[in-house]
C-alpha cells in the first residue's frame, strides 16, 4: 500500500487522536500539507486525514476497518488507551489475544472508532 484517506470535519479532533494513537504504536505526529490534511508517513505507507474533497461532510465506511501493525501486545493496549483518551469510542473489543482465523498464529487486536466514526484496528502478530 502506497497510501490511505479518511475523512474528518474536525481535523483538530482527529490529530489529537491521531497523534496519540500513532505515538503508542511509533509513529511521528502529522505534518500538515497545504491543502490542511494531516499526513502521517511510516515505513514508506502515508496516512491521509483531511475535509472530503468534494466538499460534503465526512463519512465512516459501513463494513470497513483500517487496520494498523503495532510493535507488540503492549503497543495495542497503549493505542487502545491513547484512543479512549483522545476522543475515540470503543467499539469490536478492547485489547485481547485471539487466534487468527486466517493463519491459525496468536494475535493481539484492540479496536476503536476516531472521533470521525470510522472503525480502527491495532494487531500484533505472533512470529512464526
Amino acid at each position: 500500500m502506497r497510501h490511505m484517506v479518511l475523512g474528518a470535519d474536525d481535523l483538530a479532533s482527529a490529530r489529537a487522536f491521531y497523534d496519540a494513537t500513532f505515538e503508542a504504536i511509533g509513529v511521528a505526529p502529522a505534518q500538515a500539507d497545504a491543502k490542511g490534511r494531516l499526513l502521517y508517513r511510516h515505513q514508506g505507507v502515508i496516512f491521509i486525514v483531511g475535509h472530503p474533497i468534494n466538499g460534503q461532510p465526512a463519512t465512516h465506511a459501513n463494513g470497513g476497518t483500517v487496520g494498523f501493525l503495532a510493535p507488540s501486545p503492549e503497543g495495542v493496549k497503549a493505542w487502545y488507551g491513547a484512543g479512549l483518551t483522545h476522543g475515540g469510542q470503543a467499539c469490536e473489543g478492547e485489547p485481547e489475544y485471539r487466534t487468527s482465523s486466517g493463519t491459525g498464529r496468536g494475535v493481539w487486536v484492540a479496536y476503536l472508532r476516531d472521533p470521525a466514526g470510522n472503525k480502527l484496528c491495532a494487531a500484533w502478530d505472533e512470529p512464526d
